[in-house]
Order: C-alpha cells, then sequence, then structure tokens
C-alpha cells in the first residue's frame, strides 16, 4: 500500500456508544488515532495488528490508541475502515478480541456482541421470584411452575408441563429462525436461551447490544405478538435489498452501519458535546428524510420519536439538491418564535452556515406577518393577545347584551369555521361546514356573525387592532392571489411559445415566481387552517413541495384541519409514522400513554391515527405519585423535592421544570420557591421559552411544547383543574364541545408528561384528576409526612 494515501473511516452506532461514554482523555486519544489513520494508514506508529479474518471481504484490526485504550477496527476495501468498538484497560485486547461481529440477517448492518461475556452474566446471576410490575410495564409471561400449554410451533426448551422447580426461560417459546428473523443477532442466541426472568434480560440489555436487537427482545418481552413485531420494529430495519452475509464491503456502507460517511463529521463525534442526531438517524427516519416524494409528505409520531429530527434533514437533504446559489428557496417553519430559533440553532450545529444560507427559518405568524407588511395595499394594526382578545369578546357580547355564546366559543368559531373557510359574506358562513362543533342553527349563526362583525369593528379602532388570526387570513388571500397570477402568467407565457411578454405584466417576470421551491413544517397538528392555505400558495404543487411532521395526540390549540381540503395530499406512501421513542423510559412513557389512551385522535387529515407500535428501549425510574391536602403543602412539597434532587443528586436547576394547570399557580409557585426555606431560583417559561439561565422553570403545560427536561414535576394535577371545572357546563348543552375540551386537556397533560427524560413526579392537593391511574391514589406519598421526614424516604426513586 503507498504512502500518503488517505484513508475513509466511518463509525458504527455502537462504536458511538462506547464512545459517548468515555472520558475527555480517551476521548482525544480516539480523535487522534482518527486522524492519523486518514492521513496514511501505512504509518507504522498506528499500530494496527491484524486480528483475523472476518471472512469475504473482511478482515478484523486492533489497534492500540494511546497506552491502556484499544479500538476494534474492521476493513472492508482499501483504505476504508469502520470503528467497531472501543475498550480502555488491562483488558481492553481481551475484550475486544471475543467480540463477535456478524452482518446483521435483516438489515444488513454491521453489528457485534460479547456473547462470552453476556452468557457469564446470565449463569451467574440467581434464579428469583419476579416482582409485581411497575406501572406502564407489561406483566411478564408466568413461569411454569404452573402447568400451561404451550402455543403451536414453539422453539427450543418450551413444553406443555414443565418440572416445578425449573422457571421458563422468557424466549423459549420463539424458534432461533423466528427470532433472527426478526432482527435478533444470531450470536446472542445461546444466552437468550438461559434468561429466565427480566433482571437477567435487564443485565443483558445493559451491555452494548446492537439496536435492533434490543428493541426486538424488548418488544416481545412486552408482550407484543411477533406479527406486531414484524410490523412496527422490523419492518422499519429491513434493508432493501437481499443481504449477503459475508459481503462486508457493503454491510459497511449501509448508512445503518455508520453514525456518518463524512470525516469531519466523524471527528466531530469524537468531541465533547456531540448530538448523536446529528449523524445518526434511526433506518426508518433515514428513509423519510431522504425520499423523493411525488408531493407532499407527512409524518407522523408520538412524542420523542424524532420527528424534528427528520424535519432537520430533511431540509439539509432538499439544500443538498439545490444548485448552487445564494437564495433561500427551502422555508423550515413551526407555529410559535421560540421553536423557530431553536430549530435554526439546530440547523446550524447540522450544517453550519453553509445550509441555514439557504434556508428561510421563521415562525408561520412571523412569516404571514411580513407577507402583509409587504404588500402595498395592506394596513396592518397593532397584534392583540390572546388575554386581550378574551376581553374584547366579553366586551362585545356584553355591549350587545347577547350571552349565549362565551368568549371562548366565539373565538373558536371565528379562526376554525369563518376564517378557516373564508367565510367573507353571512351567506357563506349560513352554509359553512361545522364538523365536530356540534349544531348551530341558522339564528344562532345570524347572531354569532353580528357579533363577530362587531368584535371586527372594534379592533379596527381607533387604535388600529388586529390579531395573529386576522393577519394569517390576509396572508393567505394575498398569497393565493399571487400564486393564481403567477400560474395565469406561466400559461400565457406556454401558449404564446415561451415568449416573456414584459409589457402585459410589467417588471412582474421576476416576481411572479413561487415564493419557495420546498417548504419544511415541524408541529404541523397546531397550524390553523389560514396558515395552512397561506403555505399552500407559497410553494408549486410538485415533487416535494410540503414535508409536515407532526402528532394529534400533542395538539394544544384547536387547530384540526384536513389537509386534504386544502389542497395537500398525502396519500399511500406518502404518509409515514415513527414509533420508536428516543427520550422518555418505558416506565413514564407507559403512565404517559394512559393519559390519551381510548380516546381518538385524527391523522392531521381526514383519517384517524394511534399511537399502537408505540414504545422506548430505554428504561429507569417508574413514576412517583405524591397527595397533599392543600395547594400551600404541595407547592412546599415540590419545593423540598426540586432542593432534594439538587443538593442530593447533583441535578442542575435548570435541568428541572415544573408544569401548572395556569398562570396564578405559576406566580404561586414561584413565589414558594424564592422565599424561605427554600431559595430556589426560578423563572416562568414565556412565549419566548425558558430564560437561559439556571433556574428551575415554571410553566403551563401550554409552554412545555417543544421542551425537554431531565426531571418533570407536574403539579396541581387535582379534580377541578386537571379538566378544568368549567367544561362541566357543556357535558349536557354540548357534548361535541365537551368531548373537544376533554381531549384537549387530556392531550396537554400527555405532553408535559412526556417531557421528561429520566423522572416524573406526580402531585395534587385534594381528590387526584381522573386521568391519573387508578393506582395514582394508592402508590401516593403524603406530601405532610415529606414535609416533616416522617414518611418513607422522598429519593427512593431519586437516584
Amino acid at each position: 500500500m503507498s504512502h500518503g494515501v488517505r484513508t475513509q473511516v466511518a463509525v458504527t452506532p455502537q462504536a458511538n456508544e462506547d464512545i459517548r461514554r468515555l472520558d475527555a482523555a480517551t476521548k482525544n486519544a480516539v480523535g487522534d488515532f482518527v486522524r492519523r489513520l486518514r492521513a496514511d494508514r501505512s504509518n507504522r506508529a498506528l499500530r494496527l495488528t491484524l486480528l483475523r479474518e472476518a471472512g469475504g471481504n473482511g478482515r478484523l484490526f486492533l489497534a492500540t490508541l494511546d497506552g491502556s485504550r484499544m479500538g476494534l477496527l474492521l476493513e472492508t476495501e482499501e483504505n476504508r475502515f469502520s470503528l467497531l468498538a472501543v475498550r480502555v484497560g488491562p483488558s481492553a485486547r481481551e475484550e475486544l478480541a471475543r467480540l463477535t461481529v456478524e452482518i446483521n440477517a435483516v438489515s444488513g448492518g454491521v453489528e457485534l456482541v460479547d456473547q462470552s461475556d453476556v452468557s457469564a452474566n446470565v449463569v451467574a446471576m440467581p434464579v428469583r421470584p419476579e416482582p409485581a410490575p411497575e406501572p406502564g410495564i407489561a406483566p411478564e409471561r408466568p413461569s411454569v411452575t404452573e402447568t400451561s400449554t404451550a402455543p403451536s410451533g414453539v422453539g427450543a426448551g418450551a413444553s406443555t408441563v414443565a418440572p416445578a422447580a425449573l422457571p421458563v426461560p422468557l424466549f423459549a417459546p420463539y424458534e432461533d429462525e423466528e427470532l433472527i428473523g426478526l432482527g435478533v443477532i444470531a450470536s446472542l442466541l445461546p444466552a437468550l436461551r438461559r434468561i429466565t426472568d427480566s433482571h437477567q434480560l435487564s443485565t443483558v440489555l445493559s451491555h452494548n447490544l446492537p439496536g435492533l436487537t434490543r428493541e426486538v427482545l424488548l418488544a416481545l418481552h412486552d408482550g407484543m405478538e411477533p406479527s406486531e413485531v414484524r410490523r412496527f420494529i422490523t419492518a422499519p430495519w429491513r434493508a432493501d435489498e437481499e443481504i449477503d452475509p459475508q459481503d462486508w464491503a457493503r454491510a459497511a456502507r449501509r448508512p445503518v452501519s455508520q453514525v456518518s460517511t463524512d470525516d469531519a463529521a466523524v471527528l466531530d463525534a469524537l468531541g465533547d458535546g456531540f448530538d448523536a442526531w446529528r449523524l445518526f438517524l434511526h433506518p426508518e427516519q433515514h428513509r423519510i428524510a431522504t425520499a423523493s416524494f411525488k408531493g407532499s409528505a407527512k409524518v407522523t409520531g408520538g412524542p420523542g420519536t424524532g420527528k424534528t429530527v427528520v424535519a432537520l434533514h430533511r431540509v439539509r437533504h432538499l439544500v443538498a439538491q439545490l444548485p448552487p446559489g445564494q437564495t433561500r428557496p427551502v422555508l423550515l417553519t413551526t407555529y410559535n418564535t421560540n421553536l423557530a430559533a431553536d430549530l435554526k440553532e439546530r440547523l446550524h450545529r447540522l450544517g453550519g452556515d453553509a445550509l441555514v444560507r439557504r434556508v428561510d427559518v421563521k415562525s408561520v405568524d412571523q412569516l404571514a406577518r411580513e407577507v402583509v407588511e409587504q404588500h402595498p395595499s395592506s394596513v396592518l394594526g397593532t397584534p392583540v393577545g390572546d388575554e386581550e382578545a378574551m376581553a374584547l369578546w366579553h366586551r362585545v357580547c356584553a355591549e350587545a347584551g347577547v350571552f349565549d355564546f362565551d368568549a371562548d366559543f366565539l373565538d373558536s368559531e371565528f379562526k376554525h369555521v369563518i376564517l378557516a373557510q373564508g367565510c367573507g359574506t353571512e351567506r357563506l358562513y349560513l352554509r359553512a361546514e361545522r364538523r365536530g362543533r356540534g349544531v348551530l342553527q341558522r339564528a344562532g349563526r345570524k347572531q354569532v356573525w353580528e357579533l363577530v362583525a362587531k368584535y371586527r369593528t372594534f379592533l379596527e379602532g381607533p387604535p388600529r387592532r388586529t390579531t395573529y388570526a386576522l393577519i394569517a387570513d390576509e396572508a393567505a388571500r394575498i398569497e393565493e392571489h399571487r400564486m393564481a397570477k403567477a400560474a395565469e402568467q406561466a400559461r400565457y407565457k406556454e401558449e404564446h411559445g415561451g415568449l416573456d411578454l414584459i409589457h402585459r405584466e410589467a417588471s412582474s417576470g421576476m416576481w411572479l415566481k413561487p415564493r419557495y421551491h420546498h417548504i419544511v413544517v415541524d408541529e404541523a397538528q397546531d397550524l390553523s387552517a389560514s396558515h395552512w392555505r397561506m403555505l399552500r400558495a407559497m410553494v408549486a404543487p410538485g415533487p416535494n413541495d410540503l414535508f409536515l411532521v407532526g402528532d394529534a395526540h400533542q395538539r394544544i390549540y384547536s387547530h384540526q384541519v384536513v389537509l386534504g381540503r386544502l389542497g395537500i395530499s398525502t396519500p399511500g406512501r406518502a404518509s409515514r409514522r415513527l414509533t420508536l421513542n428516543y427520550r422518555t423510559t418505558r416506565e413514564i412513557l407507559g403512565s404517559a400513554h394512559g393519559l390519551v389512551h381510548g380516546e381518538t385522535f385524527d391523522d392531521l387529515d381526514d383519517g384517524a391515527d394511534t399511537l399502537d407500535g408505540y414504545r422506548s428501549v430505554l428504561t429507569g425510574l417508574a413514576p412517583q405519585y405524591w397527595q397533599a391536602p392543600d395547594w400551600e403543602t404541595e407547592m412546599r412539597a415540590v419545593a423540598t423535592l426540586l432542593k432534594e434532587r439538587h443538593e442530593r443528586y447533583g441535578t442542575p436547576y435548570s435541568a428541572m421544570a415544573v408544569s401548572v394547570p395556569d398562570k396564578a399557580a405559576v406566580t404561586q409557585l414561584a413565589y414558594t420557591l424564592a422565599c424561605e426555606p427554600f431559595l430556589i431560583p426560578a423563572s416562568e417559561i414565556s412565549r419566548e421559552g425558558p430564560r437561559d439561565t439556571d433556574t428551575v422553570r415554571i410553566g403551563t403545560m401550554h409552554r412545555f411544547k417543544g421542551l425537554e427536561f431531565q426531571r418533570v414535576f407536574l403539579a396541581g394535577i387535582s379534580d377541578g383543574l386537571v379538566p378544568h371545572q368549567r367544561i362541566e357546563t357543556f357535558r349536557l348543552s354540548n357534548p361535541d364541545r365537551y368531548r373537544q375540551e376533554e381531549q384537549r386537556a387530556r392531550s396537554l397533560l400527555f405532553v408535559a408528561a412526556t417531557r421528561a427524560r429520566d423522572e416524573l413526579v406526580v402531585s395534587w392537593h385534594g381528590r387526584s384528576s381522573r386521568y391519573l391511574p387508578r393506582h395514582a391514589d394508592r402508590d401516593a406519598g403524603r406530601a405532610t409526612s415529606l414535609l416533616t421526614g416522617d414518611g418513607p424516604p422522598s429519593d427512593s426513586n431519586a437516584a
């Protein structure tokens, strides 16, 4: 091999996990080794030692990185390596030498496992009775200390009647071929056949196992049927071609086998502060982000499934297809300003200045306002906030002497019927569809129309005011007119042989074009119909025009729309679902799932969506529950827990947050935290998001959207507060509205609960909310005993 030839180095996901856990000195050693290997593979100072032939076109090498730090490398082609694993310590060489490396029969990815170490741990662990399952964890299969009938086609080790002294291996019902077909790495099967309880399974999973194997084992253990595993887990990982178990070169080049193929990105991955999402995507995420669609595409999925990550990688993929230039033909938008700012910062981390300079990143309301401001005939008033708008509706009703409709209803009717359907006249409103909003007779509609007219008169002033909904509606009208003129000009030009007839549309030849080539929308479920009308008119219908991600289970506003009726069609394979949660533990996720179980949610269109297959491979603490006699005691209990987590466990205040039902509770809790004896710094999560300070964040459930924290406390989850007792007035008088308010309250609580990464604490005073699981009251600690120190230790779940 000639001197000075540059070498490509890829890092596998399992090696990336090894690196992520290393100390800074070892990360630097790995980074330095990769740089030297890149520069000159023939450099003898690299100390590469051939370990063994992998078969086919693969060879395994041991590399001494620095002192006792060693790495395992797979060479698949000349001047191309994959870093498979890193070990540190006197036994590093031995540990790397005994790793089994193989090509997964389903994904075609390069995977490895230390079968001997896993087997030794399983054999060494004593068999013990299973404890009662924790909340959110499915019960395990019964032990065969009882007589049982095995399902047809059971695998090795299964029997209809087992000796009373022997427990049944957890995976006995599955043949080796079935497990391998689902994606389990073959070399792990001998150890799997000896696993008899969840403690042993946890030991196996504590090793750095391949992602597909981990997902399959956890799903089967949780009671998922093999057919469901095949649909929700195996299918997204499955390679698009036949797998050759000896073709290491092809396996190493598959996206599932590497966090990056770009050398600079690989080196960034080896330093501190690396975000895995920048370089590695789950196979299903990668397929969606890089797919070509005939038109628009829609991606749905529960909290923490990486929808935003897919959107960001989609933007990078679209920009990569653009011809060179200085324009910004790609729009990335979401529903508020602080989320838009976060998207821009993350996009910069993903692709730097070169990527960001080709993308317009704005909140949808900011975009709408710019459209209206730039239009010569528009007169823009001062936008009013939600509270001011509600006060104005109250004034309208009071002056008109009409009290049949509350402010919430009128505001919603105005936004989601009148503006959404472009009802510019009373006649159009009288014919407007109001599906899911209950019955409103003709006389009632006429009364509503009169109140809306009075509301608009008040807004026109003086002083002249407006609302974000009206701005979006005006922006949609402007863009629709602009797109119609552009289409007319294009038709005229085509009819006249492609000539640019400037005399016909003076100076419009450049201006009358779609604003964007591609639009990517995050948090799509919270955009209104006016927003969608505007966005639809900003990009011409065609390949990869609109790409949207969202989840109706997380809808915190009443913006339910049917995209198909707004010219945004996502049929068949243009609609995808993500089901793997990367943020929240299985224990927390199980409890949160129960908050929305049984409710019917839309798929951001005319269909229904579910959380079928929604899961996490992260394990951790079961949610905690605390009950207090009153709000004052509850606030002091929350303060006690926060202070303990900070002082005893070192959790930064900025890594903890408290969600409460309303703004009054935010103020009251902040005051309690600031007073003696707690003196805990706290800040409110505003419309612009949390402040960048070392404080506990406090906010209403609306403000928790798009955020995540290490420890989340849900306080005030009491009967009458969640949901608020005012919705009871609609139970009989307006069942449709009652259902909507119920679903929105559940969604808000679901969103807040799934912001937690490691710990979720739920508290209430008086009676608990009916949304909480039945066992919450039974398992709840007493806040009074927490404050006096007489009860069970509050840190039993905190570590």
